[in-house]
């Protein structure tokens, strides 16, 4: 879907609402559809202040970014570093995200399997899904380098020893 029919799907969606597409909602619009990459709604009023142009609110920035998630026209995603970061998803595949606890890299991927599994959970509990994410989350391949050169053992090591058996009984 290209930007100018996402634009104006997103002025419909505000009409219904009674609100206006203004130049601040445009402003903020048009730079969140520039990027390909994840923001905070901290990076995008940064990113409107330090451009030229109509000067715009950090609450609108709030808000405007709230209205695009509800419409649909964006997604935001929790990656577990205290604030929300958005992807425009508008005209774009369905895809989940490997988050770094480390860099806060946020990498997409797409996986066939993990979809016909969910889908098969949601039929077997009768369950009518509408939508859905998947948030992973562990250390990416440079960080768990630099963990493994510090000494810091791996999530999937640290799983192992707490084995059942090894792991310490509540009264311990």
């Amino acid at each position: 879907m290209r930007q100018t029919a996402i634009r104006n799907a997103f002025e419909a969606f505000l009409k219904r609402r009674a609100l206006k597409l203004t130049t601040q909602r445009r402003r903020i619009f048009d730079r969140a559809f520039e990027t390909h990459e994840h923001f905070s709604a901290e990076r995008l009023y940064r990113w409107l202040v330090d451009e030229p142009g109509t000067r715009v609110s950090r609450a609108t920035v709030y808000r405007t970014l709230g209205l695009l998630v509800e419409g649909e026209f964006m997604h935001s995603l929790d990656a577990g570093r205290g604030e929300l970061v958005y992807e425009h998803t508008a005209g774009h595949q369905h895809h989940d995200h490997m988050v770094c606890l480390s860099c806060g890299k946020i990498e997409e991927f797409v996986d066939p399997m993990i979809e016909e599994l969910q889908l098969a959970a949601c039929v077997r509990k009768g369950f009518e899904l509408v939508d859905h994410d998947l948030r992973l989350l562990g250390y990416c391949k440079a960080c768990r380098r630099t963990r493994s050169a510090m000494g810091t053992p791996a999530a999937d090591e640290t799983a192992r020893a707490a084995t059942p058996e090894e792991a310490p009984s509540a009264g311990e």
